[in-house]
């Protein structure tokens, strides 16, 4: 039996020794270096948290490759990432190996500012070579929708990314003319996998979204380079109202070829006074924070025919009594309107109006009695007192003449209560005591209190 050279056997040992070696340095810079989850656990195997981690991780490397413009929108994370709830998270986990990005849902959702990014072609075989499924969901670009186009290009609105069971959503926002930033719905075609993702546990896509542009900070989440929105709390308060509903052009426009607008110069110039009004009045509520949405005539101008009613020579608004402040009339006459009228008080039937390019603005407060909704009317004349009832709507944003506007979500319903079921037929001649179909007389004011609750400038 031939004898076994030792320099042979020291030269394996030492290139075992020096690839063993090698192996080590670079598990340590790939993984135990980090300051995210330790990839491996205990017994060896990883768990669902580091596996979510590398998913995110393995994303990202991906959007910097193709320089995409995101920020984090997922809600789960960005709860944890205020005061309060770093505060008793620390207190419950004092030393989380991914403590922000690995949550118990399957799906991190990320926003993309489409206005920054264009799509490469080469991302689907970039992603797919990652190990990535991805799945494209596009839809009509309302941008370029209108009363003389009915649908716009499509456009890409949604991106799922699946790997490993976990899901990251990319939710496109696109800049909208009200300088506000829009979502699209997610909506799944007949021959699209149901059995993706977790459809109904995703946050974005359920409806269209409306935000404000929001300022982002660069942080570090478990590791991980990240963009969030520098206010948060801000954020998350807009994702929770954030409903956008679109103006319906195509009935807008069946509505107009029955009933012409008027295009007279007296017409055109109103449009063009309401447009500064609202505008204004937008202005000045956000100024106190005060939220209020289109009612009466304006909400019907922008349901029925994507604008205002030309006839109707005032602009309506509507604020929840809750939202009440006392300085919205100093707010509004430092803004240059002119008081017309103060009706009722806080605790009943309050109603303001104003003047301003020679177009009235109207606010009605709404009070909230459980079942129903309603705000007041008020006749100086004569002190009586009627209700204006209506069914228990929630709010959503439109836009209307270039601004991003509420308007109530139940929108034909807030209609069909105020006008009757045939509000898309004009009616020029409209009397406030009698005409609307839900109003009812309530009562007096006392002659002794008129002074104070009826008052005319």
């Amino acid at each position: 039996m031939p004898r076994v050279n030792r320099t042979v056997v020291l030269y394996l040992l030492l290139i075992s020794s020096s690839v063993f070696l090698l192996f080590q340095l670079y598990y340590y810079r790939k993984y135990v270096s980090k300051p995210g989850p330790h990839i491996l656990s205990r017994t060896g195997q990883l768990t669902s948290s580091d596996v979510q981690w590398l998913t995110v991780k393995s994303f990202l490397a991906l959007a910097r490759r193709f320089r995409m413009p995101l920020f984090l929108i997922d809600t789960a994370v960005l709860s944890l990432l205020s005061q309060d709830a770093l505060r008793q998270r620390d207190r419950l986990v004092p030393e989380p190996h991914c403590g922000f990005l690995c949550t118990d849902r399957p799906i991190t959702a990320f926003a993309l500012q489409a206005n920054q990014w264009k799509y490469d072609v080469a991302l689907p075989l970039a992603a797919e070579q990652k190990g990535f499924e991805l799945l494209e969901l596009r839809g009509e670009d309302p941008r370029l929708a209108s009363l003389d186009t009915l649908s716009g290009d499509d456009i890409p609105l949604h991106f799922l990314f699946r790997l490993h069971g976990y899901v990251i959503q990319v939710v496109f926002l696109y800049e909208r003319s009200g300088n506000y930033l829009w979502h699209g719905a997610l909506r799944l075609h007949a021959d699209m996998d149901r059995s993706f993702a977790a459809f109904k546990q995703l946050e974005y896509g359920r409806h269209a979204g409306a935000y404000d542009r929001p300022e982002l900070v660069l942080t570090v989440l478990d590791g991980l380079d990240v963009r969030i929105p520098r206010n948060v709390t801000r954020f998350l308060s807009e994702q929770r109202h954030a409903r956008f509903l679109e103006c319906r052009y195509r009935d807008a426009r069946n509505f107009l070829q029955l009933y012409p607008d008027d295009s007279s110069p007296d017409a055109v110039d109103f449009r063009r006074k309401v447009k500064q009004l609202l505008h204004l009045a937008a202005r000045t509520l956000a100024r106190i924070n005060v939220p209020f949405w289109l009612s009466s005539g304006t909400c019907l101008g922008w349901f029925r025919q994507c604008s205002v009613i030309s006839y109707s020579r005032d602009v309506d608004i509507g604020i929840f009594i809750a939202d009440y402040r006392p300085d919205i009339i100093s707010a509004f006459t430092d803004a240059g309107l002119k008081l017309k009228h103060k009706f009722g008080k806080v605790e009943d039937s309050l109603e303001l109006s104003f003047l301003s390019f020679d177009v009235k603005l109207d606010i009605f407060f709404f009070y909230d009695d459980g079942d129903v909704m309603w705000n007041g009317g008020t006749q100086a004349k004569s002190g009586r007192k009627f209700k204006y009832v209506f069914p228990p709507f929630s709010l959503c944003w439109a836009e209307l003449l270039e601004l991003k506007v509420r308007v109530p979500c139940e929108t034909v319903d807030y209609v069909t209560a105020n006008y009757g079921a045939s509000w898309s037929v004009p009616v020029r001649t409209w009397d406030w005591k009698t005409s609307p179909s839900n109003v009812m007389e309530n009562g007096v004011w006392p002659p002794g209190e008129w002074a104070e609750l009826i008052q005319v400038y």
